[in-house]
């Protein structure tokens, strides 16, 4: 909402410095006046941004190419002003305290000499600081670009290098060439005649600007004269001409778009009463409602007719703009969630936390009522929002923080012993289905609601100080079952509280499949069956020396009773795994077999954002054929970097459709004939998802070829189908 009100006050700004430059030029050069001085800038300021309208209106073609003849025109502009820094100065140019390249000017041109009430840094800094809010105008079409994961990165990167090398290149040659005051009266050369005092460095280069100086009279000079480009400039008017362009293009592309920006907010019905400015017309959807909106708050601001004002309320709503930007970045980071993943290789969370306290700190050192003014808006706007909680769901990091502090104070109050005073009727309620019940659910909800916990489940909580001591956040739930199956088919059904509910089974592999009879076979696979009628993502992890620990201790009858074993795990000492080590360099090989969602890739993913899995490289294989074999792998490669994945090699497979090389593995025919190194993988396979005409034990028997042999840790997955990877725009 913010950025759409200072994106139109921008159209404004720029507006208006277009009027006044006209207003000059018909002044100085033709003699002309329409009215006054302040209404001639509202007249060509309003007929002005009318004509932008009507180019806006005309569709996004229209736009772009005048936004061509305007980049046009202002290159043309610039160079003329660089070749006017280098070529002679004659005595008029010198009267107006131009003379050319000159050492002792460029060093006392950097000495500060703030003039007037308000001459100061920041209020200078607050005038100047609308020139850098284009750096999101990619961003504000982004509907209309063809790529825009491609396009807005490279175009605002490449647009902030040459902005930034044309705003350095201007104030250091004009301020190399042109002293700050100067007459413009050729009388003031100095000659051999010359009497009177001389103070200044215009004396060194023989003339005299005392008097001027001492009264603050000059016209001219860095000081006094806005049209110091012009007259240092081959050519005056092309400078003049740029004026223009830069002024009009920037008016233009504010003009278009704050009103698509103002669009979508309108689209996601979050304040009431501006949907109507959300309809969009044509083939391009344009928002024909919004431009119109746009367009009478530009009027209202145009007149004010002053520039220096209008810039420094621009200022302050853009800096609360990028500082809520920052800030949300830096927001999302500590979050720690998955699915943020910036694609710049430079990120710092704490860089953006720093641009979110210049930014607030700027706006309180600029216009200090403003800033309160401005907040007061954005609390008002974020409490609405918090208390009507409108139906949209952008994945917000404000959501994901909510997950974190839930998940936290949840593990936490699960080690809190139980007090009378902080008693609470919790009820788990039979209810069945709720709809079916009704009056025995509002009872309970009429003494709960606001209060306390309301379930209508089985969860039993109980003491894990084995994890607490192995620093495992983690709940631990015991269930009594007749079997593997029926006990987990419980967990997958009663598990987990609200949003925090689990949506992965991880399982260990069955090892002695071999020995087992029929029966435990067939529990484990029906198990496996289970969890995808449960719509649950599947992991099974198989390592080299199996899971079961119980032979490293010596301990009698450990195996006898559940409670015993409870107490002997939670008093024992911590076994370290490979999984505590760090693994330096070491390789992680992902076999994306199926496109399951994602899951495959996001578990890697999150493996190399912990420490010691952070020097791992991360190898993607996928199944192709010998012709595709080069398309395959470029698809690929552009497939990870949309879902921002910088993982290291893709290789494509072309023999998995052979059979196995039954001389080279013997015993052991393995589907995948890659060479496995004893002492780098972690392997990540897709889980081939068993069929119901396929018997248990050859299933078990697929599985245990697939990782059969392996000196490292293997992990099968199966996502349900549910994509847990975004795009740059999702």
């Amino acid at each position: 909402m913010v950025f759409s009100f200072a994106n139109a006050l921008a159209c404004a700004l720029n507006t208006v410095g277009f009027a006044e430059v006209v207003r000059d030029l018909m002044k100085d050069d033709f003699g002309t006046v329409i009215v006054d001085s302040v209404n001639d800038v509202r007249i060509v300021g309003v007929i002005t941004v009318t004509i932008l309208l009507f180019i806006s209106l005309a569709g996004m073609e229209w736009e772009s190419k005048t936004q061509i003849l305007f980049f046009i025109a202002l290159m043309i502009s610039f160079a003329s002003y660089l070749v006017g820094t280098v070529i002679p100065h004659g005595t008029i140019k010198q009267a107006q305290g131009i003379f050319g390249y000159r050492g002792e000017i460029f060093v006392s041109n950097l000495k500060p000499d703030w003039r007037g009430p308000d001459g100061n840094f920041f209020r200078m800094f607050a005038i100047f600081f609308p020139a850098t809010t284009g750096i999101l105008s990619g961003v504000n079409i982004c509907g209309d670009l063809k790529d825009p994961s491609t396009a807005i990165p490279k175009g605002t990167l490449l647009a902030i290098f040459w902005t930034t090398i044309s705003y350095l290149v201007v104030p250091l040659t004009v301020g190399a060439c042109v002293l700050r005051d100067a007459s413009g009266n050729i009388s003031d050369i100095l000659t051999v005649n010359s009497t009177g005092v001389c103070v200044g460095l215009a004396c060194n280069l023989g003339w005299n600007f005392t008097d001027c100086t001492q009264t603050q009279s000059c016209r001219y000079g860095l000081a006094n004269s806005l049209q110091v480009l012009g007259q240092i400039s081959a050519f005056y008017y092309l400078i003049t001409l740029g004026v223009f362009a830069a002024s009009l293009s920037s008016a233009l592309g504010f003009l278009v778009s704050a009103p698509k920006i103002f669009q979508c907010l309108c689209r996601d019905n979050i304040y009431p009463y501006i949907g109507f400015f959300g309809k969009g017309y044509g083939k391009n959807d344009e928002p024909l409602r919004a431009y119109i909106l746009c367009y009478v708050i530009a009027v209202a601001f145009i007149v004010i007719a002053e520039l220096n004002t209008i810039a420094a309320l621009i200022s302050n709503f853009f800096l609360c703009v990028y500082g809520l930007i920052n800030f949300s970045c830096f927001h999302a980071s500590i979050t720690n969630s998955p699915g943020w993943r910036p694609a710049f290789h430079y990120y710092s969370k704490w860089a953006a936390l720093y641009g979110a306290v210049i930014a607030v700190l700027l706006m309180f050192l600029f216009t200090w009522w403003a800033a309160l003014v401005t907040f007061s808006i954005i609390f008002f706007l974020f409490e609405y929002v918090n208390y009507t909680k409108p139906k949209v769901n952008w994945g917000s990091s404000v959501q994901a923080s909510t997950y974190n502090m839930a998940l936290s104070s949840s593990v936490s109050l699960s080690g809190v012993e139980d007090h009378i005073k902080n008693f609470r009727p919790q009820c788990l309620v039979l209810t069945g289905p709720p709809n079916q019940r009704p009056a025995l659910v509002d009872f309970v909800a009429s003494f709960t609601k606001h209060i306390s916990l309301m379930i209508c489940g089985d969860i039993i909580m109980v003491s894990h100080s084995w994890m607490n001591k192995r620093k495992v956040r983690s709940f631990y739930t015991p269930l009594s079952a007749d079997g593997l199956r029926a006990g987990a088919r419980n967990l997958l059904q009663a598990s987990g509280l609200g949003k925090l509910k689990p949506n992965t089974l991880v399982l260990g592999f069955k090892s002695n499949w071999r020995e087992s009879s029929p029966e435990s076979i067939e529990d484990y696979i029906n198990t496996i069956y289970d969890t995808f009628d449960s719509n649950y993502n599947l992991c099974i992890l198989r390592m080299m020396d199996g899971l079961d620990i119980i032979e490293h201790f010596e301990f009698e009858g450990l195996k006898s009773t559940f409670p015993q074993s409870l107490k002997f795990l939670c008093d024992s000492d911590q076994i370290k795994t490979v999984f505590q080590s760090d693994q330096g360099k070491k390789t992680i090989d992902v076999y994306w077999i199926a496109d399951d969602g994602g899951l495959t890739l996001l578990v890697p993913y999150l493996l190399t954002r912990r420490k010691r899995w952070c020097r791992s490289k991360v190898r993607v294989f996928i199944v192709g054929d010998e012709q595709n074999m080069d398309e395959s792998h470029k698809q690929m490669i552009a497939l990870l970097k949309r879902f921002r994945l910088d993982f290291n090699d893709v290789i494509v497979m072309t023999d998995s459709e052979k059979r196995p090389h039954s001389k080279k593995y013997v015993n052991k025919p393995l589907t995948f004939t890659i060479k496995v190194t004893t002492h780098q993988k972690t392997w990540h396979l897709s889980l081939p998802v068993p069929q119901s005409d396929c018997p248990s034990a050859l299933y078990m028997a697929w599985l245990d070829t697939l990782t059969c042999g392996l000196h490292c840790p293997a992990v099968l997955i199966r996502g349900n189908q549910q994509n847990v990877l975004t795009f740059y725009c999702q």
